[in-house]
């Protein structure tokens, strides 16, 4: 095939209309030192299906003896689900409902706030021992009507996350149905949720399931949609066609979206479909109304002033 083609250029031209956008993660500490890359939301794309926030935590090594001041201290939350997904370390999980769980790499932490809850994220393992850090935490906003549902927490492994190996690929489904797969996490709204582990030259597709689509890429290189997308880059996808996506180098990719439930607010850690709900669980926070986790309540992190 000769290179400047017509044949050529229609085909590329084909392919890179499946990407809409790529989104550069974005340095952001945490409050502690703890440094993350945030990629959704984006001034530009705000959410991708219900998944309205997507931070990439590490890869860090973190030594023995670490300073609380890098935990994720005691906080609140409404109107979304968070999921925590970890490849290396670990982290401790307590909340307000008085539920405590160490997640371990390839399990799933999945908290539903609803009209609010509050927890921390310890890094306890790491303080004792040293670690590696690295991993996702995602926010799935709830459909209107369950935005005020009753929080709640579940812990998923093993065979509740779908498990599926391809020529040079490992993947898992972490939350949501996805060709033919449904991991057992409870959602409320269509989506997806996938963890690929992928050998050099690995190929595969992503099919056209869902209305809203991005990958992201954790680790290593690839190709998506013939574009080039390294690790620290979620590629947005555009609807109605299966895109592929080849290796370039040992990687580790994220896919994940589904329908859209509308858009939301955001206030610090506070999602929903009503500015004035924002501004309630602000005072709440503020007033010291909400519950702070059980066996981990000494700390209380004061209401951000807003920067816009």
């Amino acid at each position: 095939m000769r290179l400047g083609s017509p044949w050529t250029i229609w085909f590329e031209r084909e392919h890179y209309a499946m990407i809409e956008r790529i989104i550069d993660k974005r340095a952001h500490d945490l409050g502690g030192g703890f440094v993350v890359g945030r990629v959704l939301p984006f001034h530009a794309r705000r959410m991708v299906g219900p998944y309205v926030f997507f931070d990439h935590m590490g890869p860090v090594d973190l030594p023995a003896g670490i300073p609380r001041d890098l935990d994720v201290r005691p906080h609140p939350h409404i109107g979304l689900s968070t999921v925590t997904y970890l490849y290396d370390g670990a982290l401790t999980h307590r909340d307000s409902l008085g539920f405590h769980q160490e997640i371990l790499p390839g399990e799933v932490n999945w908290m539903t706030a609803g009209s609010g809850i509050t927890h921390s994220e310890r890094l306890e393992y790491a303080r004792s021992h040293g670690a590696t850090m690295h991993g996702i935490q995602a926010w799935v906003a709830l459909p209107e009507e369950d935005e005020e549902c009753d929080p709640g927490f579940w812990h998923h492994a093993g065979a509740d996350l779908p498990e599926w190996h391809e020529k040079g690929l490992r993947g898992r489904l972490i939350a949501g149905s996805a060709e033919g797969m449904t991991a057992a996490v409870r959602v409320n709204s269509p989506q997806f949720y996938m963890h690929w582990e992928m050998d050099a030259g690995a190929a595969r597709a992503l099919p056209a399931e869902y209305a809203e689509r991005a990958i992201y890429v954790a680790r290593g290189a690839a190709h998506i949609a013939g574009q080039r997308v390294v690790a620290g880059q979620m590629a947005v996808l555009e609807p109605g066609k299966d895109v592929p996506v080849v290796a370039e180098e040992p990687s580790t990719l994220m896919a994940l979206g589904g329908e859209p439930i509308g858009p939301r607010y955001l206030f610090w850690n506070f999602v929903s479909s009503s500015k004035e709900r924002l501004e309630q669980a602000a005072e709440d926070w503020r007033a010291q109304r909400m519950k702070l986790p059980v066996a981990d309540d000494a700390e209380f992190i004061p209401l951000p002033e807003r920067t816009t």
